[in-house]
């Protein structure tokens, strides 16, 4: 993977040698993993009928739980809002979702599973684990663990 270019243009990249640095890689690493990550979650959901962009508004739902608006969402998801919008009106036509409009606040919608749009956030999780438990297979929990406080 080429090197990112420097933020100033006219100052140079750094020497070869300082690419031998294990902390000058971590970064490209990190990103180039979870592209490979997310590549890899959407080829094996997509070959089940599940959308690379619809399932992960349903995951996060169900992890942050009924009632959170679209502002929230899309902040937990990184999305911007509008596209999140469009693709929550997708959800709700399939009846995976609904929205909602609290009388203290009409600019704001809530969001909710539907029962279906539960039963398939669950079985997208149940699908997720099982993937990741495939491509985590030789990594330990001690040092899975060691990851996660180091990362943390």
């Amino acid at each position: 993977m080429a090197p990112l270019p420097p933020s100033n243009p006219a100052q140079p990249l750094p020497a070869p040698e300082d690419h031998a640095d294990p902390k000058r890689q971590l970064g490209v690493r990190l990103v180039g993993l979870g592209r490979r990550w997310r590549k890899t979650l959407d080829t094996q959901l997509a070959s089940e009928g599940l959308g690379n962009a619809a399932w992960p508004p349903l995951m996060h739902l169900l992890h942050l739980g009924d009632g959170i608006s679209q502002t929230e969402l899309a902040a937990a998801i990184g999305l911007e809002g509008s596209s999140l919008v469009r693709l929550l009106d997708l959800l709700v036509a399939q009846g995976l979702i609904e929205r909602q409009t609290p009388a203290s606040d009409r600019r704001v919608k809530l969001l909710y599973l539907t029962p279906a749009g539960r039963q398939t956030a669950t079985g997208i999780r149940q699908r997720v684990a099982a993937i990741e438990d495939a491509l985590l297979a030789d990594l330990s929990p001690t040092a899975a663990q060691t990851m996660l406080h180091t990362l943390a």
